[in-house]
């Protein structure tokens, strides 16, 4: 039976509405809606999902909304999971933008934002732990993102040109290299 549009929206709503702290922090949430609550795709596509996400010019987690509604019901399923899951945060950044002058100055409001930023560090922290899990990155593998994140944070490398030399590594590697293993 095909996943109704209302439950994509609704799905995709509340994954929008209660993540803090941007895309990224919503993969714990998209995954266990996604591949263990609805089974709506297998954990290897839904990690192939995240890389074509991640590549693709946009807001990554309307990138894998529209991805997953997409895959499950077509060009109708990836508007319904799309806009699910952007209006919350524009309903809440418009009341938020509405009443933020009266309340920014005042110390309780500031500390529980700087409550919640150590959190959103570890809701990003999460996915990236279970991504490498699922990649099948290993201790024997695991200089690859830390060699690819050095260049990019302290050499200012672009993350296309790693993204590109990986790609064209990994493709030789495919053809020469592991058959010479």
């Amino acid at each position: 039976m095909a996943t109704s549009l209302f439950k994509l929206f609704t799905t995709f709503f509340r994954i929008g509405l209660f993540t803090f702290g941007g895309g990224y922090a919503m993969i714990p949430l998209i995954e266990h809606d996604v591949v263990e609550r609805n089974c709506w795709l297998p954990k290897k596509d839904f990690v192939d999902l995240l890389a074509v996400a991640q590549s693709a010019p946009g807001v990554f987690a309307v990138n894998m909304a529209v991805f997953v509604g997409y895959r499950l019901r077509g060009v109708r399923g990836a508007l319904a999971a799309a806009f699910g899951c952007v209006l919350p945060s524009v309903a809440i950044i418009l009341f938020i933008a509405l009443f933020f002058r009266r309340f920014r100055h005042i110390e309780v409001v500031n500390n529980i934002f700087m409550g919640i930023r150590p959190v959103v560090v570890a809701l990003i922290a999460v996915p990236v732990f279970n991504v490498a899990k699922s990649a099948g990155i290993g201790w024997s593998t695991v200089w690859i993102p830390v060699l690819s994140a050095l260049l990019i944070v302290l050499f200012g490398v672009s993350p296309i040109y790693v993204i590109i030399v990986a790609g064209t590594a990994g493709f030789i590697w495919g053809k020469i290299g592991r058959n010479k293993v």
